[in-house]
């Protein structure tokens, strides 16, 4: 991965990412497999080894779930609740065992210990569970060997396997006690033969199961965001290797054993040779992952797909916002608003604004700024702590239920799992965390408390997202000035702040325990934490924005989708780069308005953009629908202007009989005596490869390739002619000419050559190109007029764009006025840095219009216009002002498409279909419809089958079947044969039907009858 601690990039100045031709601005993160960029996007899972309480929607069917995560295994234990009878259920189970039985069977436990353990001395659970006993009762399991009996009976057969072959069948005792310790709950460890903490685990989840069932508000929230975990690409790439290593191991130890097997051996085992025969098993295993995003883990069942990506490279904004996305693992066809709607919890940990539209809505998400996903912290040290931390602490294997629910009795939960009990929750919690904010304990480990299950939960697994908050005391923050001027000096840095315990790191579930003040205002006596920057719980793409706190919602959402498809800059080596197809723009410009996450991300020094003078007015018809009216004289000084590099590839193979593809030479086609070949081949030079610098047009040749046509015959004779290889040259497509820009000759790992050849297109905006300001408001060019015919104020100034007012009262984008606004004081006033739009900053517009007043414009941004047309004064001041404009990369020259006769698909001989196949036109099922509704049959007939696939059919009167060459094959008679034109998608139809035993037949009339 590049720029984690084994790549070269790792901690590199900025000077020496530039001496190796690297951006110092590339994130990272990502990794090259075949020269293709590729990411591991963070996948969203449920967190492993919880407990999560659901209940169906008329609460009748309660269900405690966890899944049991260790390194052999994964499975999920249920503890259901159906008509006041509780079951365990497991997929080694054949079917779910009374809970009562369970008990039994985990610690020996009299019907009066497992009561208490359950209920404690609260009657009104003791009332519901009761009940269940007489499930034991009727079994007949009283005894713990009894219990053992019965679940070893009910153990599926083929659910364990042996290490070398079939599981040999034991006793049900045996049987019950190894599914008890090694399957049911896996993740609880068993010490000897001591089951109690697991009856204790099991225990808890029936109290949680009664809880519900009493309390429908003590139901979990799956799409809670304390309840996820996010794995990122170590996790997944140490599944993979684990996986890949044992196969491996399997796979030497197969091959060794096979070896020693034979009787009479010739030669001694070499052991170095035979494990080298199988070393890149682990290596292409992780390759072939990484490149299909296919990640498959047999032991854990996990068979997932689209993990990896090709990293978006279409402006440093796109790529940087795909290193951020979280994919969650959830079906994107069902149409559930619950795991789609914004949680309350995932407040600053991910993007409110950043999520596609469409079925990926709220599925897709992005990680806020600031955010950070905890790494796996050794739980024992901790463990170790929660004795030394409070005298009133007690290991929770040593208590009755009666001591372990007794009123004012907090259980210790790590990870999940009831470890200790404590009666001074808030003391242990507040000397807990003083040790964190010390540096004694990882500043990634969370602790809250939960009053309503009488619970203390301290968190050290992985996959956690957690952001920074400022500590306050006493009401008082512990952030003073002096901090921030040693940090602006560089005295200090921002892990200085953690181990002061100025700063510290809170989870989702620990956020729950405090009390967070937005800013120094609203703090209280009794609030502990103050947020850092309120516009940090925005994402880097929503970050973009100025002033989002005043537009619509929606707005930032199709901002954060076109911010991504804006061209611009993409790093500093952009032009080193040979990529499928690569967009710039020539003149980038930074923002006016800025926002502080500009400069946080670097957007400033690869922006995607220019600053457009607008002029907010109706100018004739052509900006009706948000198009947008364009300056002639502003495209020719390179508003807009962009190029579009493409990559043309090419290998030179090698194939098994020694023959090679080689590159011929052009005079041999240049000494041709027509002017059409000759001009074919201009663009190449002696070498057989493109001119850099000529300018190609469609069909001419790039790269004279020849492949032999002898692929078989080994020997090597003379050499051969020109005869004996065919052209397979690579010829440029695309009607727009363009200029070679790069040819490159590289050698593969095989031995192969490589070339690649790169061409280079200038594009000027024209009628029917995209741009789009950053509020969401997008628009096509609908006209591009003169400077001469475009209104002008008094003080000379032409606009760049002109913008239908009709835009905002249905948008809403106060945003864009403020920027405008914003934008023209910054301009007047000769400050680069004046204009900040940060989201939820206040907004200075009497300070804007003073500014404004002051160099002589009016307050409110308006000025007075001269038609262009006319010669007469405007009848109203007209608001403009710069505005910071993308262009996008949707443009018409890449869409634009016609066709007449071309190629067609051999199938159903009908018109291929896409625009690069030179494809037909569709007409869909509603404009058919439209020409049913009109009435226009002869025009369907003319669409449908005349200008698509008619072909003339023989068809036999008699029998209905198809005939060929006029005789009937059936009938075996040319008498009642007749000829008419369908569709061949339809006789091929009739002919798939006949294949499968349908008969079809078809009668015909006459379609002009005779009169009798």
């Amino acid at each position: 991965m590049l720029k984690s601690c084994k790549c070269r990039l790792s901690g590199a100045t900025n000077a020496q990412m530039e001496a190796m031709n690297e951006c110092p601005l590339d994130p990272g993160g990502y990794f090259i497999i075949n020269g293709t960029e590729k990411v591991i996007l963070i996948q969203e899972q449920l967190s492993k080894n919880r407990v999560i309480v659901e209940a169906d929607e008329k609460n009748n069917i309660i269900s405690a779930s966890v899944t049991s995560s260790t390194h052999e295994r994964k499975s999920k234990t249920y503890v259901t609740m159906k008509k006041e009878r509780i079951v365990l259920t497991h997929n080694v189970l054949v079917e779910g065992i009374p809970i009562v039985i369970v008990l039994t069977a985990l610690g020996g436990l009299t019907g009066y210990e497992i009561m208490h353990l359950v209920a404690g001395s609260d009657e009104k659970y003791q009332d519901e569970f009761l009940i269940n006993f007489d499930e034991a009762t009727k079994a007949g399991v009283f005894t713990q060997q009894q219990a053992l009996e019965y679940i070893g009976s009910r153990v599926k057969m083929g659910s364990r396997k042996g290490q070398f072959g079939p599981q040999v069948r034991r006793n049900s005792v045996e049987e019950g006690l190894d599914a008890l310790a090694n399957l049911v709950i896996a993740h609880v460890p068993i010490e000897g033969l001591d089951f109690y903490p697991k009856a204790i685990y099991v225990a808890m989840m029936t109290r949680r199961v009664l809880m519900a069932s009493q309390n429908p508000k003590l139901v979990d929230d799956r799409d809670f965001v304390g309840n996820k975990r996010l794995e990122l690409a170590g996790q997944l790439l140490s599944l993979l290797f684990e996986d890949l290593f044992k196969r491996f191991m399997g796979e030497v130890k197969m091959s060794i054993d096979k070896f020693l097997k034979k009787n009479n051996r010739a030669v001694p085992l070499d052991a170095v040779h035979m494990i080298s025969n199988h070393a890149n098993t682990i290596g292409l295993g992780i390759n072939r992952a990484i490149q299909t995003g296919n990640w498959t883990v047999k032991r854990f069942n996990m068979n997932r797909a689209g993990v990896t990506h090709v990293l978006s490279r279409l402006s440093y904004i796109s790529a940087l916002g795909m290193m951020t996305r979280i994919n969650s693992q959830f079906e994107k066809t069902r149409k559930v608003s619950g795991p789609r709607a914004l949680q309350p919890s995932q407040w600053g940990m991910m993007c409110p604004s950043d999520t596609p539209e469409g079925e990926a809505c709220g599925l897709v998400k992005n990680l806020a700024l600031m955010t950070h996903i905890t790494t796996n912290v050794e739980e024992a040290p901790i463990k170790r702590w929660i004795f030394t931390l409070d005298t009133g602490v007690e290991p929770i294997r040593n208590l009755s239920g009666i001591e372990i629910h007794r009123e004012g009795s907090y259980t210790i939960h790590v990870n999940g799992t009831p470890f200790a009990l404590t009666r001074y929750p808030n003391r242990f919690a507040s000397r807990f965390r003083t040790m964190r904010r010390r540096g004694w304990i990882s500043p990634f480990v969370s602790i809250n408390i939960n009053s309503h299950f009488n619970a203390v939960h301290i968190a050290t697994d992985e996959g956690r997202i957690c952001r920074p908050y400022i500590i306050v005391k006493n009401g008082k923050q512990k952030l003073k000035a002096e901090h921030l001027k040693l940090l602006q000096l560089g005295k200090a840095k921002f892990d200085d702040f953690l181990t002061k315990g100025i700063v510290e790191y809170l989870d989702v579930n620990e956020e729950n325990d405090t009390l967070i003040a937005l800013d120094e205002d609203e703090i209280t006596h009794s609030t502990t934490h103050m947020e850092i920057e309120p516009f940090t719980i925005l994402g880097a793409v929503a970050g973009l924005i100025p002033f989002p706190h005043h537009n619509q919602s929606p707005r930032n959402t199709y901002q954060c989708a076109m911010g991504k498809q804006a061209i611009g800059a993409i790093a500093y080596n952009q032009f080193n780069r040979i990529d499928t197809i690569m967009y710039t723009l020539v003149y980038p410009q930074r923002p006016m308005v800025m926002t502080k996450t500009i400069q946080l991300i670097h957007y400033d020094k690869l922006p995607a953009g220019q600053n457009a003078t607008v002029v907010v007015m109706s100018y004739s018809g052509y900006d009706i629908e948000d198009a947008i009216v364009l300056n002639k004289a502003s495209i020719d000084r390179g508003f807009g202007r962009c190029q579009v590099f493409r990559k043309y590839t090419t290998e030179l193979q090698k194939y098994p009989n020694g023959r090679r593809e080689r590159i011929g030479d052009p005079q041999d086609e240049m000494s041709g005596d027509t002017k059409h070949r000759q001009e074919k081949y201009e663009a190449l030079d002696d070498d057989g490869l493109a001119k850099v610098g000529y300018q190609v047009e469609s069909g001419r040749v790039m790269v004279k390739k020849e492949t032999p046509l002898d692929l078989t015959t080994t020997g090597i004779g003379m050499d051969r002619g020109p005869s004996e290889y065919r052209d397979s040259s690579v010829s440029y497509r695309i009607s727009d000419p363009a200029y070679i820009d790069k040819v490159m000759i590289s050698q593969t790992e095989k031995d192969t050559t490589v070339i690649k050849v790169q061409t280079r297109q200038t594009r000027c905006p024209e009628v029917g190109d995209k741009f789009s300001s950053r509020h969401g408001q997008k628009g096509v060019v609908g006209i591009i007029v003169g400077q001469e015919d475009l209104p002008f104020a008094d003080n000379g100034l032409t606009p760049d764009l002109i913008m239908n007012p009709h835009g905002f009262p249905s948008r809403m984008t106060v945003g864009k006025l403020l920027e405008c606004l914003t934008g023209k004081a910054s301009i007047v006033h000769g400050r680069k840095d004046y204009g900040f739009g940060d989201a939820f900053g206040p907004h200075p517009v009497e300070e804007m219009g003073k500014v404004l007043l002051d160099h002589g414009f009016s307050w409110e941004g308006k000025d007075y216009f001269t038609s262009g047309l006319t010669g007469e004064p405007l009848e109203a001041y007209i608001f403009n002002g710069p505005i910071y404009y993308q262009r996008l990369k949707h443009m018409v020259q890449d869409k634009m498409h016609c066709r007449s006769r071309g190629p067609r698909v051999i199938l159903t001989r009908q018109p291929t279909e896409g625009r690069s196949r030179g494809g037909g036109l569709r007409l869909g099922e509603m404009e058919r419809d439209c020409l049913i509704a009109y009435g226009a049959s002869q025009l369907l007939v003319e669409r449908l089958m005349i200008s698509s696939d008619a072909v003339d059919i023989d068809i036999c009167q008699q029998c209905g079947l198809f005939g060929y060459k006029g005789y009937c094959h059936t009938c075996k008679s040319t008498r009642e044969v007749a000829r008419m034109t369908m569709p061949y998608a339809a006789k091929l139809l009739v002919q798939e039907l006949i294949s499968m035993n349908v008969g079809v037949r078809l009668q015909l009339e006459d379609e002009f009858p005779h009169p009798e």
